[in-house]
């Protein structure tokens, strides 16, 4: 043990993570039908479903790690049906953006969904706009939410990144800080691991296939997602906003522990918080096998974030069903 602690404390000088540097802000950020341009200059693509030019309510869809907004087709179409407009960026550094596969830093995105949020207010100023997070775009959610608010209606974290460093093994945060210093540059495929996102062949299948889809993952984009999950995790819930929390428990991308760390000071606070636990559900909820489930859950929150939902699974935060789930 001693001897690999020595040999990582000599190798962490060698090298430093890569993180793309913005650009310096020189211009107000514009939406047009198909992309946004930030503060930077920087590229934006934007996917678009509305049905009518007065929708009753906006959603802004962020996506997870290595994926990119086509994530949220299954859902913006039975929203746009709905009369609920559904806007998804394909976030820096993944999709069709400029150096894609490259992190660009976590409050760099964080300030990209701030500008996306300003231009959606501009675009639609009487109708109320959400943010919908997945996996990653939770985190980011997140820690924009936090310092300074965020002016929308509500937050939809779907199954948020908050697997922070001192959630995970010893050893595995040895060897990301060891080799982030050493070949941040490097690329891992995730072949042999035996883990998955959902339970759905089909869509595995549609995203192998998916050029878009960042399938070799450089060990520096690993530390820098990591760093974002980090501060996601310190920022927390937002007390002052309605939040849908939604989490399966199945899940195999972000570990029980860490979602149940996230929501424990919950406990101790008042909150517009509604937490659902699928007991079916994996990490890309909905679009998992029973993700029509979780679609309706949305549905059902963005008309009215004091409905009942209709997958009955919504559960108590101080509820015994929490205490079980998050007991070992």
């Amino acid at each position: 043990m001693k001897r690999l602690l020595l040999a990582t404390a000599l190798l962490t000088g060698c090298a430093a993570p890569e993180i793309v540097p913005p650009n310096e802000p020189d211009r107000e950020p514009t939406l047009a039908l198909d992309h946004a341009i930030m503060s930077d200059g920087y590229r934006l693509p934007i996917r678009r479903w509305a049905g009518s030019e007065t929708p009753q309510a906006i959603l802004l869809g962020l996506h997870g790690f290595n994926d990119y907004s086509r994530a949220f087709a299954p859902l913006a179409e039975e929203l746009q049906a709905a009369g609920i407009a559904t806007y998804a960026a394909d976030q820096r550094g993944f999709g069709a953006t400029d150096k894609a596969g490259r992190w660009h830093g976590s409050e760099r995105l964080a300030q990209d969904l701030r500008e996306l949020v300003a231009l959606l207010h501009g675009r639609y100023p009487r109708t109320p706009l959400y943010i919908a997070g997945e996996s990653m775009g939770g985190a980011v959610a997140m820690l924009a939410a936090a310092d300074p608010p965020l002016d929308v209606a509500g937050l939809i974290l779907i199954a948020p990144a908050v697997w922070s460093r001192d959630t995970m093994p010893w050893y595995q945060r040895l060897a990301l800080q060891a080799a982030v210093h050493t070949a941040p540059w490097l690329k891992l495929t995730g072949e042999g691991v035996d883990i998955s996102p959902t339970d759905n062949p089909a869509l595995l299948r549609a995203m192998a296939a998916d050029p878009l889809i960042i399938k070799e993952t450089r060990i520096d984009a690993l530390w820098g997602v990591t760093e974002l999950m980090d501060a996601a995790q310190r920022s927390g819930l937002a007390e002052r906003m309605p939040i849908l929390l939604l989490y399966g428990e199945r899940d195999e991308i972000i570990p029980k522990k860490a979602f149940c760390r996230l929501i424990r000071p919950a406990h101790q606070a008042p909150s517009q918080l509604r937490l659902v636990l699928y007991t079916r559900g994996w990490h890309i909820l909905p679009r998992d096998l029973q993700g029509l489930r979780v679609r309706r859950d949305i549905l059902a929150w963005l008309s009215d974030p004091r409905a009942p939902l209709p997958s009955g699974e919504e559960t108590e935060i101080q509820g015994q069903r929490i205490k079980r789930f998050c007991k070992d």
